[in-house]
């Protein structure tokens, strides 16, 4: 993992929509299209399918921000409200073990059709969570970025 892998800050919000249009009105921030999905994940807890609604900036340095959803690790954060890092990520179990050696905690994974980790959620207390997103899905994600509604 590189300092320059780092690809978008991500914000859990109560209100997407609000939030679209204060840092629209603040920063000039663009937005693709929204992303709104049932999503298998794996938790601590066991495998779950969670509704998600999302959207990337088009805008540079990217942000992504989520709906909130209750009882999950898609929760606001007090204080900056800065809910994740992401990176990209050319192993994301072999990076998720790596955090894990410096006291990261797996939250949340979302496994390809191969059953291998696609992303992953990770915590350590007192640091940011970090996103790792498999750079085979980048193509995806920079063809999403470009397209508006």
């Amino acid at each position: 993992m590189n300092g320059s892998d780092q690809f978008h800050t991500g914000i859990v919000t109560d209100d997407v929509d609000a939030t679209l249009a204060e840092l629209s009105s603040l920063f000039g921030y663009a937005w693709a299209n929204e992303i709104a999905m049932a999503i298998p994940v794996t938790l601590p807890s066991g495998d779950a399918v969670i509704d998600l609604r999302m959207v990337y900036s088009r805008t540079t340095p990217r942000v992504e921000i989520v709906q909130a959803v209750p009882g999950t690790v898609w929760q606001p954060v007090a204080g900056s409200g800065i809910h994740h890092l992401g990176y990209w990520s050319d192993d994301v179990p072999g990076d998720g073990e790596l955090l894990g050696r410096h006291g990261y905690e797996l939250e949340a994974t979302g496994k390809g059709a191969d059953g291998v980790p696609t992303w992953a959620y990770l915590h350590r207390p007192g640091s940011p969570r970090i996103e790792l997103v498999s750079r085979a899905l980048q193509a995806g994600l920079e063809m999403m970025w470009g397209a508006t509604s």
